[in-house]
Parts: C-alpha cells; sequence; structure tokens
C-alpha cells in the first residue's frame, strides 16, 4: 500500500515569500488571524503566491457498518441508504450548504446495503453490501480495504485530471461514529471512553451500552493478536467509507490539492491517512471542531486548530461546505487585499 502514494510536504521556499506578502497587506500584523496561516498554507500546498482554486468539489462516501445492527446507533441501518437518496433528491442539510457555497456534490456508494442502479450524482463504487459485524469478526479483509482504498484514490484522481485542486470529505454510515470511536483510541492512544460519544443522539443507557459494545470488539482484537497499525485497524473496524475516504485523501494529497477535513468520522479517516503518510497533514485545512468528544483526541493527534467552532456533530460534509467560504476569503485576501505600499497606506513606524 504504501508503495502505491508518493506524498512530500510542501516545498517550504515561498513560506518567507508568503509571509512578508501577507504582512504588507494594509492591516496590523497577524489582524486576520487564522485566516493568516491558511492563506500562507494555501499557497505552500499550491507553490504560488495567488493560490487559485478550480472545480471545487465535495464528496459525500456512504457505507453500511455490520456492527449496526447490534446496536451500537440510536437509528437502524436503513437510514443510511434513505440519506443517500435524499442527497440524491438534493434535500439533506450538504446539499443545502454545498449549494451556497457552489461547490459540486457527488455521493459514494462505498458500500450501501441497498441497491440504488443507476443515477445521475451517485458514484457506484460499492465494495460489498456493508462490512461484517466487528463485535465477531474483522469488518473487512485485507483486500476489501485494499480495494476500497485503490477506489477512494481513483476517484480523487479523476477530479484532478477534470481540473479540480480543492476537495472536500463527507460520510454517512449509521454507525460509523463506533467506528471511528475504535479506529481513534487504536491511533492515538486515548482510551476508548474518551474516543465514545453520543453519536446520532444516544441517551445515557445507550451510551452505556455503545460503549460495552466496543470494549467487547476491541477485547476480542486484542484477543486475535490486533495491533495497532493503522491499515489492519481500518480493516478490522472501519467502513468501506472510511477506507474509500483514506484512498481518496492520499490521492489527493499526492496530487497537491487542498483537503477540506470535516468532522469526527472524517478525522477517522485523515488520522488513518497521516498515520501512514505524516505528510498528509500539510495539505488539509480542519474544518470545524465536532461536538463528539473523540474528535479532540484526534486534532489533537494531527496538531490541527479548525476554523469553525459551532457545536456540529451532523457529518455529511457539512462543516467541510460552512468553512469553505473561509478558505476562499484566505485566499481572496491574499490575492485581493492592498498592501501598504499599493495603497499608499503609511506602515508602522
Amino acid at each position: 500500500m504504501h508503495s502505491k502514494f508518493n506524498i512530500v510536504a510542501p516545498d517550504q521556499g515561498l513560506a518567507a515569500a508568503l509571509q512578508h506578502k501577507i504582512d504588507q497587506k494594509t492591516k496590523p500584523l497577524g489582524a486576520l488571524g487564522q485566516l493568516e496561516q491558511v492563506a500562507k498554507k494555501l499557497g505552500l500546498i499550491q507553490q504560488r503566491l495567488d493560490p487559485q482554486f478550480g472545480q471545487p468539489h465535495l464528496l459525500v462516501f456512504a457505507g453500511d457498518h455490520g456492527a449496526a445492527k447490534a446496536g451500537v446507533s440510536a437509528f437502524p441501518q436503513d437510514v443510511t441508504w434513505q440519506m443517500v437518496e435524499n442527497f440524491l433528491a438534493g434535500g439533506a442539510a450538504i446539499n443545502v450548504f454545498a449549494r451556497q457555497a457552489d461547490m459540486h456534490l457527488a455521493v459514494i456508494d462505498a458500500g450501501v446495503a441497498h441497491d440504488f442502479g443507476k443515477r445521475s450524482g451517485l458514484i457506484n463504487a460499492k465494495v460489498a453490501p456493508g462490512t461484517a459485524n466487528y463485535l465477531e469478526q474483522p469488518a473487512m479483509t485485507v483486500e476489501q480495504c485494499a480495494t476500497a482504498i485503490e477506489r477512494g484514490a481513483e476517484i480523487s484522481r479523476n477530479l484532478f485530471a477534470n481540473g479540480c485542486n480543492i476537495v472536500g470529505f463527507g460520510e454517512m454510515g449509521i454507525g460509523n461514529t463506533a467506528a471511528a470511536s475504535l479506529i481513534t483510541h487504536c491511533l492515538t492512544g486515548v482510551s476508548l471512553a474518551d474516543c465514545v460519544g453520543r453519536g446520532t443522539g444516544l441517551d445515557d443507557a445507550g451510551l452505556v451500552r455503545k460503549q460495552g459494545l466496543l470494549e467487547q470488539a476491541l477485547g476480542r482484537y486484542r484477543a486475535a493478536g490486533g495491533n495497532n497499525e493503522p491499515l489492519a485497524v481500518l480493516a478490522e473496524f472501519g467502513g468501506f467509507e472510511i477506507a474509500m475516504m483514506v484512498g481518496a485523501m492520499l490521492a489527493a494529497a499526492e496530487a497537491k490539492m487542498v483537503l477540506l477535513i470535516d468532522g469526527f468520522i472524517v478525522s477517522s479517516a485523515a488520522l488513518t491517512a497521516a498515520t501512514l503518510f505524516p505528510a498528509l497533514a500539510d495539505y488539509c485545512v480542519f474544518c470545524h471542531r465536532s461536538a463528539e468528544p473523540g474528535h479532540q483526541a484526534q486534532l489533537r493527534a494531527l496538531q490541527a486548530e479548525p476554523l469553525l467552532d459551532l457545536g456540529l456533530r451532523l457529518g455529511e460534509g457539512t462543516g467541510a461546505a460552512l468553512a469553505y467560504p473561509l478558505v476562499q476569503a484566505a485566499a481572496n485576501f491574499l490575492n485581493e487585499m492592498a498592501s501598504f505600499e499599493s495603497a499608499g497606506v503609511s506602515d508602522k513606524a
């Protein structure tokens, strides 16, 4: 798997020139806060002093989880395919926000337990109709995991070939906060209890049940000699949508695209990808801080400071779509804002 991707950190040769350009804008030093850091990151990713966005896309990867039937979620598994239908009909939150941000939205069937047929706006990359139940066996085989990663990579490569250089990531899959919790625990070492949240709205009893089931799954994996190697963990507990996002992120970073990272589940894919290739994080803009407790562990591990903190916990890529205008603002001030010299404004003495 490592041989399939070549991800190198952006050349820092432009860093001083970018910082100088930012500092010479008609504002006090650092006055645009985090937007200045984003602007510099965009310039370094694109290796230019005037970053430009082409064909911005938001990809929503959907997949079902075998463990969902065991009660790790407040919602039944059928909600996954029903929400995909909602996406395709244009009625979900992500449709609204993607339209508002003028982002192309594509929905990917990575492994939903439903046959959608050929549909406009749907990419059929289904590996299997849902993963196995990781309470009893690995969620996917090593081969299935590799297939999902490769199909995700192919999606990003196709986008890049068609002029896309910025891509947001979203997901849909009943039970996937549980999978993300297990992945986060294994890859960060943070206690499982601190990685497990209410997901789609579990009550106190449901949260206790979810944690107990995840402890059971972890115990089975450890008893079988399971380690914390990222691809092994991904195959053991992940969903096809998470594995496919890993591949899509790796190929996007390899192509030097800007990656807009949504919340907890998307960040579990980013954490997996960045554990394999640490330079991946240099291509990521972390869009929001999820209300899921495990997201804090992910952000710490990735040394990431997200743009928004709105108490979001919806998924679908909604945080990425909402943050995209801020990323545009970072590029626009760098490209369009006057410098002290060009505006004839006196710099500080």
